[in-house]
């Protein structure tokens, strides 16, 4: 598993600068290094200054077979954020990852990016 604060993140926000990568399978024993790496990023003085409620982009499409350690990870990490007054917004998000999001009720508590399919599904047709 591999996680980094990144910039340059494609998608992310100008005034948002606070990126997080995960890679690869999530085990229970890195997630608390996970939230540790957050909340660096997020008490850094020298770092970007964010607005608050401003989302912290977390990029998951990387990952090697999401379960529900990953599940866990997002919402220790959704939590970190929130403690600093932001929200967390899962970018490239597996198919996998948002069946289980939906269904241990934390889609509605972190943020999810469209994908493109999704987003086509919502173009009004033109007839």
């Amino acid at each position: 598993m591999i996680f980094a604060r990144r910039s340059g993140l494609p998608g992310v926000d100008a005034e948002n600068p606070i990126a997080l990568t995960v890679t690869g399978r999530v085990s229970r024993a890195v997630v608390p290094d996970l939230c540790a790496e957050l909340e660096r990023a997020l008490a850094d003085p020298r770092g970007p200054a964010l607005a608050p409620g401003a989302a912290v982009d977390c990029d998951v499409g990387g990952v090697i077979r999401p379960d529900l350690t990953l599940v866990e990870a997002v919402a220790r990490l959704g939590l970190v954020a929130r403690r600093s007054g932001r929200t967390l917004r899962l970018r490239r998000v597996p198919p996998e990852l948002r069946s289980l999001l939906d269904l241990v009720g934390l889609a509605d508590v972190v943020r999810l990016e469209e994908g493109p399919e999704e987003r086509e599904e919502r173009v009004p047709d033109p007839r």
